[in-house]
């Protein structure tokens, strides 16, 4: 596909007072990983293509979709743009290493040939950084997210964990920052409390929280919200379909937080949806 489109005047906002300017709508390549079905390449490019070609000039990838996949394709397709014209983010906080040297994560259905290991310490931020460019081909990444120090994800282990990101990764990711290596630097999450915890200790320019400001629910509202408006610090909502349940008709396919969603939360999206429906709106337009 050669016809990349042009310039469709998107609204773009600014990350906080760094001064990288993403378009309003952005593109997460965790599907291009594989998580919830596979991707061919080609549908890969096509989706990539299509994105910048209506508008889309954020793009945001992780070593942990599809274990280096997906950063491997954004970059094969983005390549061939000039680099100025999209704004891209990847994330630390997991190294890629042989398959018998750490966890494979279940949630892909396809994925490169090897396996996480979690490190938030200083030096691994480097080596991660490092690793994503070479996955990329590309000369630069523009935002750097420290992923996933929530008890989401960590459970009875995320005290530990915050504290060595906090003494770690992200005084890393300041370096780079001051350095020019990157141009902003914040958390990608599934949960608002460690967004807040953050802001009392590290100056950061973002969030990337997945699944918590949604039309199901919008639980940063009195808390991380009105504070990151004091501090000037931008949220980037991922996940905006709770991953499917506010995209999927079927009862089948509908998921929450990447798991079959509960009885309760179906419910409540199809009341959702009754009322989108009532004022001639799609639910889907509307998340």
């Amino acid at each position: 596909m050669e016809n990349w489109g042009n310039d469709v005047g998107v609204t773009t906002r600014t990350l906080g007072t760094s001064g990288v300017a993403v378009t309003t709508l952005g593109f997460g390549g965790a599907t291009l990983g594989g998580v919830g079905d596979r991707v061919s390449e080609k549908e890969a490019d096509d989706v990539l293509h299509s994105a910048f070609a209506g508008g889309i000039r954020y793009f945001d990838t992780a070593p942990l979709y599809g274990h280096g996949l997906s950063e491997k394709r954004v970059g094969r397709t983005l390549s061939a743009l000039p680099r100025d014209d999209f704004v891209l983010s990847s994330k630390i906080g997991r190294l890629l290493v042989p398959q018998d040297e750490g966890e494979r994560y279940k949630g892909m259905r396809d994925t490169e040939p090897f396996a996480i290991r979690y490190d938030y310490s200083y030096d691994a931020v480097r080596r991660s950084f490092d690793s994503s460019l070479e996955r990329l081909g590309l000369d630069r990444i523009d935002v750097l997210l420290c992923h996933d120090i929530d008890v989401w994800t960590h459970g009875d282990a995320q005290p530990d964990i915050f504290d060595i990101a906090i003494n770690g990764a992200l005084p890393a990711l300041q370096d780079l920052r001051e350095q020019g290596v990157v141009r902003a630097i914040g958390l990608g999450v599934n949960e608002w409390e460690v967004c807040v915890r953050v802001l009392d200790v590290i100056d950061v320019d973002c969030f990337l929280l997945a699944g918590r400001f949604t039309l199901l629910e919008q639980t940063p509202l009195d808390e991380m919200l009105p504070r990151c408006l004091t501090d000037d610090v931008s949220v980037i909502i991922g996940g905006p379909y709770n991953s499917g349940l506010l995209a999927n008709t079927e009862r089948r396919r509908a998921t929450y937080d990447y798991k079959p969603a509960p009885d309760h939360l179906w419910d409540k999206a199809q009341r959702i949806r009754e009322v989108c429906a009532n004022h001639s709106v799609d639910m889907r337009a509307a998340a």
